[in-house]
């Protein structure tokens, strides 16, 4: 038996599949040229950037790889996406208004705070109690000089899956650009961009099995282009300057093939896991709560708030296991997180609130042996 702890975090980072590792290693060793480049190591990297733009486009159903823009991380995505699309379309006269939910990202949330600082006007749409977004509420929320629409794909807390298509019927008739951060999806959720009708989508790939440091931006050809936030070299179509990551990049490209070709067998094997440990729980925790819905929801996600112990006592009791009390973005903020807020947590359950994550190399040796761990917790510690 392993010594170290059954990995229950699926949300906040993956491991690196073995498979794309192999595949980006020739790019950290003999094939290390500059993309940009024009002799033999530099069209070798080019070449293999091309491969991997065309995966990420791939996946995620765009009709051109050039509607993919590398990037460092979804919060660089999300950040390009709204920033540069805001300034663009309100320096073409368009508005100022820009509309996104209570339950996003942090660094969508952060985003929206600095334009409002920069004058825009921001609504933030509220969720139901499940964490889903009604399109009658953010369609009353549009407003003529709208100018941008931002709702997340995925909630990366409590895996609540957003009703995009409906909502894409309301900004396309309108001609407002629509953008979603869909780090926590293509992994496990089919992500078609036209039969979703977005504009923008943010891919990151420490998500999906690929390392920390890559993440892509969808860019659909005919949108809105974003002004550039990063300014030199003009790489990337001049939407995001700097040396491409190449063996990050190649690695977000074999995750991508990956995830295109197994997410629908890798959903159905996740999902029958978390269904197994929230059934071990359940009969072991009366009056255990689970929070978002569990129809429109990530297939390794359960966020549960437990009727007996803190999240910190729980974690302090079963160091055996490797799970979050909240996002990973919020370690080290004693509030409660917007997504808990926004559900309707006060602040006494999200304290109680627990994340667990279960994903591609998991088992159900592992899913047995957490729920024991943490069933034989004593109610009080």
């Amino acid at each position: 038996m392993s010594s170290r702890p059954i990995y229950l975090d699926y949300q906040a980072t993956t491991p690196v599949d073995p498979r794309v590792v192999e595949a980006m290693l020739p790019y950290l060793t003999t094939e290390f040229g500059n993309p940009s480049s024009a002799h033999a190591y530099g069209r070798t990297a080019a070449t293999a950037v091309d491969t991997a733009r065309a995966q990420v486009a791939a996946l995620i159903g765009a009709r051109e790889p050039q509607e993919i823009v590398f990037t460092s991380c979804g919060t660089e995505s999300n950040h390009l996406a709204l920033t540069g699309t805001a300034h663009a379309l309100r320096a073409a006269g368009r508005g100022e208004h820009i509309v996104t939910t209570t339950i996003e990202h942090p660094a969508t949330q952060a985003t929206c705070d600095r334009l409002a600082a920069a004058g825009f006007r921001v609504t933030r749409v509220p969720v139901g109690a499940d964490g889903r977004l009604e399109p009658a509420d953010l369609e009353r929320a549009l407003e003529p000089g709208t100018i941008l629409v931002s709702v997340m794909h995925a909630n990366n807390e409590i895996g609540t899956l957003q009703p995009l298509a409906d909502i894409a019927a309301l900004t396309r008739e309108r001609g407002i650009p629509l953008h979603t951060d869909a780090a926590q999806s293509p992994a496990t959720v089919g992500v078609d961009v036209a039969a979703l009708g977005l504009d923008l989508l943010t891919v990151v790939g420490h998500k999906m099995y690929a390392p920390k440091g890559v993440a892509a931006l969808y860019v659909r050809r005919g949108a809105p282009v974003p002004l550039s936030q990063l300014v030199g070299g003009g790489q990337e179509h001049g939407l995001r300057a700097g040396t491409e990551n190449v063996p990050g990049i190649v690695a977000l490209g074999a995750a991508a093939a990956l995830a295109l070709a197994e997410h629908d067998a890798d959903a159905t094997r996740i999902l029958s896991l978390r269904r197994r440990l929230l059934d071990g729980l359940t009969a072991a925790w009366a009056g255990l709560r689970v929070n978002g819905s569990l129809v429109h929801r990530l297939p390794g996600n359960l966020s549960l708030t437990l009727p007996h112990l803190t999240a910190a006592q729980l974690m302090a009791a079963t160091p055996e296991l490797a799970f979050s009390a909240q996002a990973a973005c919020h370690t080290g903020h004693s509030a409660p997180s917007a997504a808990l807020t926004a559900i309707g947590l006060t602040p006494g359950q999200a304290a109680r609130t627990i994340r667990l994550g279960i994903g591609r190399f998991s088992d159900i040796g592992d899913i047995d042996r957490a729920a024991d761990i943490l069933t034989r917790v004593p109610a009080t510690t």
